[in-house]
């Protein structure tokens, strides 16, 4: 083999890493600036950003119908699948609708944005694809809907729940979602919620809340005691089916806090992403471990949906802030949301509050937490700042909730009959029987 020939296969196997090691010094020498690639590498990396976390978040609506329809009874499986495909379709149509530019068309420092359909502007300039930005923002908004299912679970009628969720996701959710993430009068007042424990979670919590008062409980749930009955006739179908459930919610969690640093075009934006993952991670373990502690010291046995519970309930936590914790901070703040958890279950049975799923603890009260405890970790949020949001963006969905499911049951009706009730909703809302074994 002569000189020539040991020279070119020599350049070839060298090339790929010297070209690396070049791209590499150039970065360094540049101390990781800002911008590294053009304004049209930048749009492209960053609507990818947008539509791939986006993947990930419509794969969590998989993990609330898993979770729900584990969590009820075997005779009101169908109708949770019903419920979670419909509400998808649903949230899309109305924020494409109207939802999107009720968010967006907010005046700066205003309160409503406008009642048109959206329309693509896209432009280079502009950093990302306004249709990646459509469909990030939408899978937001269909989350929100899905928190309200599974605590009406068993006892609330099919299309009534689709008409509350057409109003949610068109208008109650945009409205408070453009008061901080269109420039409203929160942002303007500082109120920071980097991927949504109040403007998300605690809005369907908050209105999950509403509709479990205007309900009431399922039949025979509780005792004049307020204690809940006994377990079996109230027994979860498939606790393997809510774990399942749990771990696809906390994967999509990854595109719900990764996604919302809205960019991947620079070094920067790169590290960031990659120390949300790490510590949304974290908080979601620290929640399980939390309720598992919890439950095993206060009542004696580790109370399996409680962990499960108290990995939401972490993540949810962590999701007004998962940047600027430490490690550790992201564990410590996950565990508080899954102690919250716990405790806030207990709550609602001393109120005779039927929660099917726990979601309101999970994600009303525990988001409440994750967005008080922000300025501990990011020195740029202030206090004040953070409960006028939680309570503003609570109150307004409480009350609108709650006026909307009480025009609902006067009207065309909320709730199954007794008999009903007490057939289960997939024989009276569907027909179609999940298990032939029912309880």
């Amino acid at each position: 083999m002569n000189r020539e020939v040991l020279m070119t296969k020599f350049l070839k196997k060298i090339s790929v890493p010297l070209i690396s090691l070049i791209f590499l010094l150039n970065m360094s020498s540049a101390g990781m600036a800002e911008t590294t690639v053009s304004a049209e590498v930048g749009f492209i990396f960053n609507t990818l950003l947008f539509l791939i976390c986006g993947f990930l978040v419509m794969f969590m609506a998989a993990g609330f119908a898993m979770l729900e329809s584990g969590m009820v009874t075997s005779k009101s499986v169908s109708v949770i699948c019903a419920k979670n495909i419909g509400l998808f379709s649903i949230a899309g149509i109305m924020f494409w609708l109207v939802g999107y530019n009720l968010a967006y068309g907010i005046p700066e420092g205003g309160y409503i944005g406008k009642f048109i359909p959206w329309s693509d502007a896209s432009a280079v300039d502009t950093g990302y694809s306004d249709g990646s930005d459509w469909y990030f923002q939408m899978v937001f908004c269909a989350t929100t809907v899905s928190i309200v299912s599974g605590t009406m679970a068993e006892r609330i009628k099919l299309w009534p729940f689709f008409v509350f969720a057409a109003i949610l996701s068109g208008i109650i959710y945009p409205i408070v979602m453009g008061w901080q993430w269109g420039g409203g009068w929160l942002a303007e007042l500082g109120f920071s919620d980097f991927a949504g424990s109040t403007l998300v979670h605690s809005t369907g919590g908050a209105a999950a809340l509403a509709g479990a008062i205007i309900i009431g409980p399922r039949l025979g749930r509780f005792m004049k005691s307020g204690a809940p009955a006994p377990l079996k006739p109230f027994a979860a179908s498939s606790i393997p089916l809510v774990t399942i459930g749990v771990f696809i919610l906390w994967l999509g969690w990854f595109g719900f806090n990764g996604g919302s640093q809205l960019a991947i075009g620079t070094a920067v934006d790169a590290i960031a992403v990659s120390t949300i993952f790490m510590n949304t991670f974290l908080a979601g373990a620290g929640g399980v471990i939390g309720a598992a502690i919890i439950t095993r010291l206060h009542f004696g046995k580790t109370d399996v949906v409680q962990m499960l519970n108290g990995c939401i309930g972490g993540l949810v936590a962590v999701t007004a802030e998962p940047l600027a914790p430490s490690p550790l901070a992201a564990i410590l703040i996950g565990a508080v949301g899954g102690l919250i958890v716990v405790y806030g279950t207990k709550l609602l049975f001393s109120l005779k509050i039927d929660d099917v799923v726990g979601a309101i603890p999970a994600h009303l009260f525990a988001g409440i937490w994750g967005t008080l405890i922000v300025p501990a970790t990011n020195s740029d949020a202030v206090f004040s700042s953070q409960l006028i949001g939680v309570l503003s963006v609570n109150i307004f969905v409480f009350i609108v909730a709650y006026i909307v499911f009480s025009v609902i049951k006067s009207t065309i009706g909320l709730r199954l009959s007794k008999e009903g009730e007490t057939k289960g909703t997939d024989v009276t809302e569907t027909g179609v029987i999940a298990y032939a074994i029912r309880d």
